[in-house]
């Protein structure tokens, strides 16, 4: 099927005293000084700017909460962006201050300095892959007439501006491979605007389609246009803070104005509905994946094709309405429907439905949920591979669509496997395999005997025999068993004073499983610990592991994150002042979340790019789609439990909280800054004793996706210095 997408998980969207707060207490806001005098225990060690508190507070169900920096949520405001200024000033100064910071850097820039190639795919008679020669600060779109022939630039993104940040977000050729769409990011914003370019001449069209957001393209069969989906365009001051309702799904034809576009799908009445259309592979039917926040509950419509308007749709069928499980649409034999579902199988199946007749007691179950989550399904011929999950590492498993079990793919222990794309009648799919301590490796697997060969192995400036990886078992609070995978140099001794970086994420269904970082490698070459733990809020167990970790069971998230330090230190590998916690977007809040319900347990907090304020996150730019994995202040239940944890309004004056260095960017529009900018604020505001608490303030950069490498290089030696630096030496 030609590209289909969905709103991902990531819209988003890793002992002692100090219990934590329990949901059922009557919330209340801890008072916070006006302005940031250092509090009476103060040694402090770094001079922060004043921050002005200015008077400001809600009514939530009776209970009144101040929100003095409420302010900095106006990111683009003179006020703010002094403020930026300013506190950026402290930190890079405290940050060169790091006697190893430059030689981290060095080590850092070697380390990244290898080649990454993207999974070929084959369009007309060219294949197309993307390629990085190690530091360009984008990935080159690349084009041969067939894999070892000589190639050519179709795309490159470092040419557009001189600081690497416009991003290629998607790309996607037409059937024949004579035109090609592809998106742009600017800055690192979630907003891209399309392009097309003709492939033989690699000049662009006139084409031009802005305000997309959340979605790709899908040609139609006759390569004249292609479906996709967009907001409307927002106010001048709104563009990266507006809250984004009322996608719409169109068709553009090429050659003409986006203003002529065609309105295939919308629901005026549903505000929050979002739309993925997406061409099946014979050309005669658009799948639409109607998603609704960021919970995996999806309904999915279709329409005929017959090529006479709006691209050949016709009449929208509902035909799997009612969000109440998570579809995905695998592929079709005519009217046969096949979708990877978890309704009725927590850790997912794969189905079929006869459009013809949908009843659902006509549906006809292919692959059984098993022991191990689906993660993914391809078709190719009359097979399935289906990519499971087990204990949060992958396995390859074949299929015959009659739901025969055929020979597993071989594998590496320990490790994920990405790729397995394309289009049914391939003759060959390319996938990669990586883990902790193994460079992404791309394979060619080939469909017609089954055997897969390597077709690029990274070479880096490391040898991985020098690493182990191994999984490990631990038990929550409430004794529920986590798996955790540990990385680090061989024959480290256990003695209860490595230095640990835990990471992890915790929500949104999201599976997170090992793969390879430069930064990450540099901090085990160090002699450090690299550990992650897969909490429940993931996917890696099914929808009930996911459950178990959202709305008001979100505690049982900072729980396990805080039984796998506490694990750490009582199996000797590491103790509190050498102990590191980092996490990003959600993880970000998961680090707030600890590091102000057990500040004692570490001695370094990273959260970046978080959701730090619970009450409000809502009311920017796509934060309403996560009130179904938090909940929302608006309701009155919720909002006791958001209160209870939201790492904002949980920091309490006058206590030693770890040394923190909170990551964000000044084009952050799907996690807007405001939530970092005002933690930091009140952490500055009532940290007590001598440990650092600074923000790091990326310029022209969002949140995460499509960051040049030289800006990723900057930010790993910033972190390692930062951690190294206020790790206790012993």
């Amino acid at each position: 099927m030609r590209h289909i997408t969905r709103l991902q998980s990531a819209l988003l969207f890793a002992t002692l005293s100090a219990p934590t707060i329990a949901v059922a207490q009557e919330p209340k806001a801890p008072d916070l000084p006006n302005t940031l005098a250092p509090q009476p225990d103060r040694a402090m060690t770094v001079q922060y700017p004043v921050t002005k508190a200015v008077p400001q507070s809600d009514k939530y169900h009776g209970q009144t909460i101040d929100d003095p920096f409420r302010w900095l949520e106006d990111v683009d405001s003179v006020d703010t962006q002094d403020w930026v200024k300013r506190q950026n000033e402290v930190t890079f100064e405290y940050l060169k201050s790091s006697p190893k910071r430059n030689e981290i850097k060095e080590r850092l820039t070697q380390l990244w300095n290898y080649e990454r190639y993207g999974f070929p795919s084959k369009h007309g008679y060219h294949y197309q892959y993307t390629h990085n020669n190690g530091l360009q600060n984008q990935s080159v779109l690349y084009i041969a007439d067939f894999l070892e022939a000589e190639r050519k630039v179709l795309l490159d993104p470092n040419t557009l501006v001189a600081d690497g940040t416009v991003a290629l977000t998607g790309h996607v050729p037409s059937d024949d491979g004579k035109l090609l769409a592809y998106g742009l990011a600017s800055a690192g914003s979630d907003w891209n605007t399309w392009r097309v370019r003709d492939i033989d001449t690699g000049k662009d069209l006139d084409d031009k389609i802005e305000w997309v957001k959340f979605s790709s393209v899908s040609w139609t069969g006759d390569n004249l246009g292609f479906f996709y989906s967009r907001y409307d365009k927002p106010s001048s001051d709104g563009e990266f803070t507006g809250v984004n309702y009322f996608q719409k799904l169109y068709y553009h034809k090429i050659g003409t104005s986006q203003d002529d576009d065609i309105l295939v799908y919308h629901r005026p009445e549903e505000k929050e509905w979002g739309f993925g259309g997406a061409v099946t592979e014979d050309n005669q039917y658009l799948i639409i994946s109607v998603w609704r926040g960021t919970e995996k509950r999806n309904q999915v419509f279709y329409a005929k094709l017959d090529g006479k308007s709006a691209g050949g749709a016709t009449k929208v069928i509902e035909l799997l309405a009612g969000f109440d499980s998570d579809y995905q649409f695998i592929g079709n034999d005519g009217t046969v429907f096949y979708f990877k579902t978890d309704n009725g199988a927590a850790k997912r199946r794969i189905i079929a439905v006869d459009i013809d007749r949908p009843a659902r007691e006509q549906w006809k179950e292919i692959v059984p949920e098993s022991a191990e989550t689906i993660e993914s399904v391809s078709l190719f011929g009359d097979r399935f591979f289906v990519t499971y999950l087990k204990d949060a590492t992958s396995v390859v498993r074949q299929y015959s669509t009659s739901g025969k079990r055929l020979a597993d793919l071989e594998l590496p222990p320990l490790g994920t496997v990405a790729g397995l794309g394309g289009k049914r009648s391939a003759t060959e799919t390319f996938y990669t395999f990586t883990n902790y301590i193994t460079p992404p490796t791309v394979y060619r697997l080939n469909l017609t005997d089954n055997t897969a060969k390597p077709w690029r192995q990274p070479k880096l400036a490391f040898d991985p025999s020098d690493f182990v990886t191994e999984r490990v078992f631990y038990k929550s609070k409430d004794g529920t068993r986590i798996p955790m995978i540990l990385s680090h140099k061989k024959g480290l001794e256990r003695n209860g004073k490595l230095p640990t970086l835990l990471y992890a994420y915790g929500g949104f269904n999201i599976s997170i499983t090992p793969t390879f970082s430069p930064a990450n490698l540099a901090w085990m070459e160090m002699g450090g610990v690299y550990a992650v733990p897969n909490l429940r809020g993931g996917g890696e167990y099914g929808r009930e592991w996911h459950e178990a970790g959202m709305l008001n069971k979100k505690q049982n998230v900072f729980d396990d994150f805080i039984a796998a330090a506490e694990y750490l230190v009582d199996e000797k590998i590491t103790n509190p002042s050498k102990l590191a916690i980092q996490g990003r977007s959600n993880g970000g809040l998961l680090v707030g979340a600890t590091m102000v319900q057990r500040p004692e347990l570490f001695a370094v907090a990273l959260p970046g790019v978080g959701v730090l304020d619970m009450l409000r996150f809502h009311k920017f730019t796509i934060g309403w789609a996560w009130v179904n994995e938090f909940g929302s202040s608006d309701d009155p239940e919720q909002f006791k439990t958001l209160l209870a944890y939201s790492p904002l309004h949980n920091i309490k004056p006058g206590m030693r909280y770890p040394a923190t260095l909170i990551t964000t960017a000044d084009h952050d529009d799907r996690v807007v800054p405001g939530h970092s900018f005002k933690f930091a604020a009140r952490l500055q505001a009532s940290q007590s004793g001598p440990k650092p608490t600074l923000i790091r303030i990326e310029t022209s950069a969002g949140h995460g996706a499509g960051t040049p490498v030289s800006k990723l290089v900057e930010t790993a030696a910033d972190t390692w210095a930062f951690v190294l630096k206020n790790f206790e030496n012993e």
